[in-house]
């Protein structure tokens, strides 16, 4: 006899994933506005660190708005296509920034 599918576990391993996310990305964030303002503050570096901070608050109200939606309920709604593309446009223009940065 098998046991049945426990619907519950796999929305909380989701809201942990988002907030292990949300946390690594934080670290990156922070990270990235130190070494741009290293060694004193020019323009493009305040102007990257703006950048880098509003993408991350971007990134931060879809992950707090998703792990809303799975402690709301036993079984939420699955994550929209636009709240996954402005996520993953987040991520992938932190990326950038941080190659500026570094070049």
């Amino acid at each position: 006899m098998t046991a049945g599918r426990d619907p519950g576990l796999q929305p909380e391993r989701t809201r942990l994933a988002w907030r292990r996310t949300t946390l690594a990305y934080t670290v990156a964030t922070v990270l990235a506005l130190r070494t741009a303002l290293h060694g004193g503050a020019s323009p493009v570096g305040i102007l990257v660190c703006a950048l880098c901070f509003g993408l991350w608050l971007g990134f931060l109200r879809i992950a707090h708005h998703r792990v809303r939606a799975l402690s709301a309920s036993a079984r939420p709604a699955p994550l929209t296509p636009r709240h996954a593309a402005v996520a993953a446009l987040c991520a992938v223009a932190t990326a950038a920034c941080a190659a500026a940065i570094v070049v």
